[in-house]
């Protein structure tokens, strides 16, 4: 029983709870902003390159195209779907530092420590001894 309260006590630390929450908002926000990526942003790139952002791709080997129209074997860098995540992980990161920040301006600043009493130091209360001895 010693085993299983010590990890009961463990998953309830409010750090872990806390790690659970914030992975569990994170992919729900990860969607929201890649929905933001592919149906506004892409779209307005995709304006300047006259096509859709995330099909944009360099092709390093031509495939063969089959009796449907679908290419087959084709090798390609999907330099537009790269670029649309890469997109989507600074936004999210950008968003990510806005909540810590505030968060961080919310909690109650630490009172600094208050200083060591001041009195003799070490030498002078070894000089006081000294004096102590001689007499």
């Amino acid at each position: 029983m010693g085993m299983l309260r010590e990890f009961k006590d463990f998953a309830m630390k409010g750090n872990l709870v806390d790690i659970a929450v914030g992975f569990v908002m994170g992919a729900a926000f990860k969607s929201v902003i890649t929905s933001f990526t592919g149906g506004i942003v892409s779209p307005l790139i995709g304006l300047i390159f006259n096509s859709d952002f995330k099909e944009m791709k360099y092709v390093l080997t031509k495939g063969i195209e089959s009796a449907d129209g679908k290419i087959e074997g084709e090798i390609a860098l999907l330099w537009g779907d790269f670029l649309t995540n890469t997109i989507d992980f600074i936004i999210v990161a950008f968003v990510m530092f806005m909540i810590i920040k505030g968060i961080n301006k919310t909690k109650k600043k630490e009172e600094p420590a208050p200083a060591a009493p001041s009195g003799p130091t070490q030498e002078e209360l070894l000089v006081e001894i000294r004096d102590l001895l001689k007499k």
